[in-house]
């Protein structure tokens, strides 16, 4: 019985450091702070679980991969939370999406390939811009000889 006491009371010790440990390290301190770190965490774990759900449905895991977009999906999301907490937890700032930055950039290269592709297009907005043409006819008041 004196050996199930001792074992006890060294798994205790051991126990008490590793949650001295813990408390003393700033990553850990870091998770236990900030709620939206661990928010990312938690998001990232249910869309791997998600994902882990689909994979195991029966069909091949590499077929899986390749042809579900749900399981893409979940994989996708999982990675982009894993890479705001892993961000979070060195201490960097997060940076904000620029989702309106993209639709604008996509606005304006697709703008400059209908312009560049279409004739009718082009002339459109030159007279939106700096009015229409005149039309004229050139009449030549001297002859060639």
């Amino acid at each position: 019985m004196a050996t199930r006491t001792k074992a006890a009371t060294t798994t205790a010790k051991k126990a008490g450091k590793a949650a001295a440990g813990a408390r003393s390290n700033p990553y850990v301190q870091r998770f236990i702070d900030d709620p939206e770190l661990r928010e990312n965490v938690r998001d990232a774990f249910e869309a791997m679980k998600h994902a882990y759900k689909r994979m195991s449905n029966g069909k091949a895991p590499a077929k899986a991969l390749v042809e579900d977009k749900k399981l893409q999906r979940d994989l996708r999301e999982a990675g982009e939370h894993l890479r705001e907490a892993s961000d979070q937890i060195r201490g960097k700032r997060r940076r904000k999406r620029h989702r309106g930055r993209r639709i604008l950039m996509l606005l304006v290269i697709g703008t400059a390939i209908v312009l560049a592709v279409s004739e009718d297009a082009r002339k459109a907005l030159l007279d939106k811009l700096f009015g229409a043409e005149e039309e004229f006819e050139y009449a030549s008041s001297t002859t060639p000889s």
